[in-house]
C-alpha cells in the first residue's frame, strides 16, 4: 500500500473525516452537528502535530509526508466544510457565495506559500509567530460567531458575510500573529468544548431555554 499509516498520522486521518462527516451533516441541515465536527477537526490538527513529533524515528519521506498530508487535510476541513456551512447558513446568494469562493481561496494561497516555505529554519526571536492568521482559526472563528448569533441573529446574518470575508483577507496578510502557549491553548480548546456544548445544548433542548423565540430566527436551526 502506498502512504503511511503510523500513529503519526492518525489524528490528521480521523480529522479529514470528521469533517467530511461535518460536510455531509451540513447539506442535510444539520448545521450546529456540521460546526461540531469543524471543532473537533481544530482540536485534532492542534495536537497532530505534537504527536508526530514524538515519533524521534521519522524517516525524511514520513517527515514529508506527514506536511503534505496536514496541508491537504486543512483545505477540506477548514477551507471546504466551512464554506457549506455558510452557504446553509445564508450565504446563498451571488454576493455571498463571491466571498465564500474568495475565502477559500485565500486559504488555498496561504497553504501553498507554507508548503514551498517548510523547509526553511525556524525563526529564533524568542518568540514564535504565525505569518498572518492561520487557516485553522476558522474552527474557533466560525462557531464561536454562530453561539453569538444565537443571542443576536439579526447581528449574526449581517456581520457573517463580513466575518468570512475579513478572515479570508487576513490568511493572506503578512503581520505577526502569536502562537498560543500550551497554557493558553488548553485554556481555548475548553472554551471551544463550552461554545460546542452550548450550541448542542440549543439543538436538543431549545424548548427549555427562554430565548428559544430566538433561536427560530436563526437559519438552519
Amino acid at each position: 500500500m502506498i502512504g503511511f499509516y503510523d500513529y503519526t498520522v492518525w489524528m490528521t486521518y480521523v480529522s479529514l473525516l470528521s469533517s467530511v462527516a461535518g460536510v455531509f451533516l451540513a447539506a442535510f441541515g444539520h448545521v450546529r452537528w456540521a460546526l461540531a465536527c469543524l471543532a473537533l477537526s481544530g482540536l485534532l490538527d492542534a495536537f497532530d502535530g505534537k504527536v508526530a513529533r514524538t515519533k524521534k524515528d521519522r524517516t525524511e519521506a514520513q517527515k514529508a509526508f506527514g506536511v503534505q498530508l496536514d496541508s491537504l487535510c486543512d483545505i477540506v476541513c477548514f477551507g471546504v466544510l466551512p464554506i457549506v456551512i455558510c452557504f446553509h447558513l445564508g450565504m446563498h446568494t451571488f454576493v455571498g457565495m463571491v466571498i465564500l469562493a474568495l475565502y477559500v481561496l485565500a486559504g488555498l494561497i496561504r497553504l501553498a506559500w507554507f508548503n514551498i516555505r517548510a523547509d526553511e529554519p525556524p525563526r529564533s526571536d524568542g518568540r514564535k509567530y504565525y505569518q498572518g492568521l492561520p487557516i485553522t482559526s476558522i474552527a474557533v472563528i466560525l462557531p464561536v460567531f454562530y453561539a453569538v448569533g444565537t443571542l443576536a441573529p439579526t447581528f449574526f446574518i449581517l456581520g457573517l458575510p463580513v466575518v468570512m470575508l475579513i478572515t479570508g483577507v487576513l490568511f493572506i496578510l503578512r503581520f505577526p500573529f502569536r502562537k498560543p502557549t500550551t497554557r493558553e491553548l488548553l485554556i481555548l480548546i475548553a472554551l471551544m468544548g463550552l461554545v460546542i456544548l452550548y450550541i448542542l445544548a440549543c439543538k436538543l433542548w431549545g424548548s427549555v431555554f427562554p430565548w428559544k423565540w430566538v433561536l427560530r430566527r436563526v437559519p438552519n436551526t
